[in-house]
């Protein structure tokens, strides 16, 4: 979803209107949540895979963009890429956490043990293969580097990426596409892509 100047105007209105915590700050947060919450809970649940704990930080973030929508400043980034920032922010955090879900009693334990989630194996070959995307990465230019990234991290569409960058469509959507077939080559080098 392309985020035009018009929904850049309007979502800074609301954020403003938050901002200023008189009686129509909350019809606005609200607006502003109907607005944004499915793009930035897709942000969260592609970083976390998880679709309770995107919801859970999803709801901490909208917290946290309440706390501070007075301190948003337009000049700096756009009102979606602000906020985009936060919950991405926010993923990582809860990644690089420790223990992200502890067990409360002996009962959780076992439970615990008892799930579909990963396993260690499979742990070590997701790191692996994490391993070899990073490494993969580096080796794009800067350009390709710089769009693939903000793309992913911040789930942006070519067109937000090409406002973001000030380059033309075009030449963004070539960026992407030729660091993704680089990517893809050498991924399947490296065994863990598509041959």
């Amino acid at each position: 979803m392309a985020t035009s100047p018009e929904q850049n105007q309007r979502l800074t209105e609301l954020l403003a209107a938050a901002g200023r915590r008189d009686a129509g700050s909350m019809p606005a947060f609200e607006q502003l949540y109907q607005n944004t919450s499915s793009k930035l809970f897709g942000v969260a649940l592609r970083i976390l895979r998880r679709e309770d704990w995107a919801e859970e930080v999803l709801q901490e973030c909208y917290v946290s963009i309440w706390k501070h929508s007075a301190d948003y400043q337009l000049q700096l980034s756009a009102p979606m890429t602000w906020m985009t920032s936060i919950v991405r922010n926010r993923c990582l955090d809860v990644l690089r956490r420790p223990n992200f879900e502890d067990a409360t009693d002996d009962d959780a334990v076992f439970e615990s043990f008892e799930t579909d989630e990963p396993g260690p194996l499979t742990l070590l070959e997701q790191s692996t293969e994490a391993a070899a995307i990073a490494r993969c990465l580096s080796g794009l230019d800067e350009k390709q580097q710089q769009a693939i990234r903000m793309a992913f991290y911040e789930g942006l569409t070519h067109i937000e990426l090409a406002e973001k960058l000030g380059q033309p469509l075009g030449t963004v959507k070539t960026w992407v596409r030729r660091g993704l077939m680089k990517l893809k080559d050498c991924l399947a080098a490296t065994g863990i892509g598509p041959n």
